[in-house]
């Protein structure tokens, strides 16, 4: 098989990383990719939002199937445009997107069809939504409706901070038009966690859990990121909760979008509160978390192109999905400054000497320049490793990361740390 895999961060390098281990597939193409793909995939300079320039490469190079890595070109109909045009694509239609594309359809939705998450009001003038606030309790959390690249929800501990977040979405357009609306919600006491499955909109396959690393700080300090590292597997919640996920959340949502008429194929991405009355929905995402794929990829036994298969044609209650028993931590170092402004450009030296060492470097933000590696992004690698159990990996990991330089380079410290000083409730 030709297999093209679309995006250009460490999660779509990792998805590389496994399709090329499958024995069907006889050649990856990544667009655009980045340096670190390049060991594996030819790179096509075409960016990830540019469907019709895809749709034309990909009937050009009689390519077998489509991996679509980030939500953007899903929500603008990637999957819709190629399924016109009888190409096999794996990823979900505009319509099933639009539940990571707009957080008021999200929420509307959940509430519409009783599934568990917080309690809400929606807003599209930002005179109402300040009105409101002022007579709320906090803490409380101001969502942008759109795609903000994970930064668009912000927790407010003050009535302060939340008028600077309601006017930087809605009247300084920090994010754009996903800031058009913004959901206000109460805030979630609990452990958060991440539950991915494949579903074929009749059929859930799901994937080992992870935790995300949102605050760019140790601590979970400072603004939100696109993610500052994972690991997996999250044993943060008791096995009785997971199911619980499953039962009450992950199937219910496949229903109603069915009922909807919105078929869901592709990754279902739960962001998931575990309060003390039970798991909740803090958001969906409609495709693999990054960097939460990195971790999920480096501990995936089976062979990851059957799946996606099985899920574009409604074969998914075939596959049996088995993971490596070791916890795998990923850990994200970053351009210095990042998530605000930041320099690119810095040579990357040591990846040879962490990869030797075991661990698998997946590139974020990466270029060559003068025929040398160099940063070009605010999260630049994702360095993962596994162990026999989580310290291991996680002293794993930032052995790795020790090895590696770039000028000004940022990560966090504490990656799986509240997994190691928690256990799971009864």
């Amino acid at each position: 098989m030709k297999i093209l895999v679309v995006g250009s961060g460490g999660r779509e390098h990792a998805l590389v990383w496994k399709i090329s281990r499958s024995p069907l597939v006889k050649k990856i193409f990544a667009a655009p990719g980045n340096a670190g793909m390049a060991r594996l995939a030819e790179c096509v300079d075409i960016t990830a939002d540019n469907i019709d320039g895809l749709r034309t490469f990909v009937e050009k190079e009689g390519i077998d199937l489509t991996v679509v890595g980030p939500e953007g070109a899903l929500c603008k109909g990637i999957v819709n445009l190629f399924l016109e045009h009888r190409l096999r694509i794996f990823g979900p239609s505009q319509e099933a997107a639009e539940l990571e594309g707009s957080k008021v359809f999200c929420k509307n939705l959940l509430r519409r069809y009783g599934i568990p998450t917080s309690n809400y009001r929606v807003f599209n003038q930002s005179r109402a939504a300040l009105s409101f606030i002022r007579s709320s309790q906090f803490p409380l959390v101001v969502k942008a409706d759109g795609l903000a690249a994970g930064k668009g929800a912000v927790i407010c501990h003050t009535e302060s901070e939340a008028v600077v977040a309601i006017e930087g979405m809605m009247e300084k357009k920090v994010f754009g038009k996903a800031g058009e609306q913004v959901v206000v919600e109460e805030f979630l006491n609990g452990i958060e966690a991440s539950v991915i499955a494949f579903t074929d909109g009749q059929s859930i396959a799901t994937l080992e859990s992870a935790q995300d690393h949102k605050r760019v700080y140790d601590g979970d300090r400072g603004p939100n990121t696109g993610g500052m590292g994972a690991y997996s597997p999250a044993p943060v919640a008791s096995e009785r909760d997971f199911t619980r996920v499953i039962r009450e959340i992950l199937v219910p949502i496949v229903h109603a979008m069915n009922k909807e008429r919105r078929r869901f194929r592709g990754i279902l991405y739960a962001g998931i509160m575990f309060t003390k009355n039970g798991p909740k929905v803090l958001e969906f995402n409609v495709r693999f978390g990054d960097p939460e794929c990195q971790p999920l990829m480096a501990r995936m036994k089976s062979d990851i192109v059957p799946i996606m298969l099985a899920t574009i044609d409604e074969k998914l209650e075939e596959v049996v999905i088995e993971s490596d028993p070791r916890p795998a931590v990923c850990v994200v170092m970053a351009s210095g400054g990042y998530p605000g402004s930041y320099e690119t450009g810095y040579e990357i030296t040591g990846i040879e000497e962490a990869e030797a060492a075991g661990a698998l470097v997946f590139h974020a933000g990466t270029h060559l320049k003068d025929g040398k590696l160099a940063s070009a992004g605010g999260r630049v690698l994702g360095v993962t490793a596994l162990g026999l159990d989580l310290a291991e990996a996680q002293k794993n990991a930032y052995a790795a990361v020790k090895k590696i330089q770039f000028r000004a380079a940022h990560y966090r410290s504490d990656i799986g740390a509240k997994a190691l000083a928690s256990r799971p409730p009864a």
